[in-house]
């Protein structure tokens, strides 16, 4: 295999390095392979850097939505995005089942409750959008509570957005197939066992009824003001770099 000056450069840099070292069989197309991701993902964490220091330094308020189907790698693109930025000014949050008293409330009180304070990134894994999808797909919620949702949830975002809140929305979109791999590693891995629900256990099953509200969602909330960006997250790699740089050149830091 015939490598350019800059190949050879980037193999004997850090990077390049420690994926040429993690294998126990030499495998170089493989190594420069990761050695590239690695490299990129580095360039852009440097930018995100700077993106949350404007954020921090002018008091703005970000939001960024994941949403995507079980499996997709929501979580793992979050912990790319943040494992280099500072901890004090930006909260990953994933809520769990409603209280008694949050089923009282108005639904996106609970939401509300999370948004960010001036100069903080607030990243929602999944958000209220399980009453798009998760929740009429799985009888979580009545044909009432859904359609309530449906007719609320694009002024909700709108006053996000009017009150000075910057507002990104991901949608990481996988096959079955995929989907059934990745249940399957779950299941296999004594680490991470624990993110297989019962939720998870009908994914499958359903399938085309998450796709038919899926696709109802996209219809009724790709607004101007909050737009969805779709990422094909068959490759976690790819969704992870696209997500990175889909907020860097949507949000105008300096």
């Amino acid at each position: 295999m015939k490598l350019t000056d800059k190949e050879i450069e980037l193999l004997n840099s850090k990077d390049g390095f420690y994926a040429l070292l993690k294998r126990k069989k030499l495998n170089i197309r493989k190594s420069l392979k990761e050695a590239k991701y690695a490299h990129e993902m580095n360039k852009k964490q440097e930018e995100m850097i700077k993106l949350q220091s404007w954020v921090i330094e002018n008091d703005k308020k970000v939001v960024i939505v994941f949403e995507g189907r079980d499996a997709a790698g929501k979580g793992g693109a979050i912990r790319r995005l943040t494992e280099r930025i500072n901890p004090r000014h930006f909260r990953s949050v994933a809520l769990n089942i409603p209280s008694d008293d949050e089923q009282k409330q108005w639904f996106f009180q609970r939401y509300i409750n999370q948004l960010p304070n001036p100069g903080e990134i607030v990243l929602f894994d999944r958000s209220w959008y399980n009453r798009a999808v998760v929740e009429p797909v799985n009888g979580f919620c009545t044909e009432e509570e859904y359609r309530v949702f449906m007719s609320q949830v694009n002024q909700f975002e709108k006053m996000l957005v009017q009150s000075n809140t910057y507002l990104v929305k991901f949608y990481f979109s996988i096959t079955k197939k995929e989907q059934a791999r990745r249940f399957k590693d779950i299941k296999k891995s004594p680490l991470k066992r624990w993110k297989m629900t019962a939720v998870d256990e009908r994914a499958q099953d359903l399938w085309d009824s998450y796709t038919e509200y899926k696709e109802k969602m996209f219809e009724v909330t790709n607004s101007e003001h909050a737009p969805w960006r779709i990422i094909d997250a068959n490759n976690k790699r790819y969704a992870r770099l696209e997500a990175i740089k889909h907020i860097l050149k949507t949000i105008p830091y300096e």
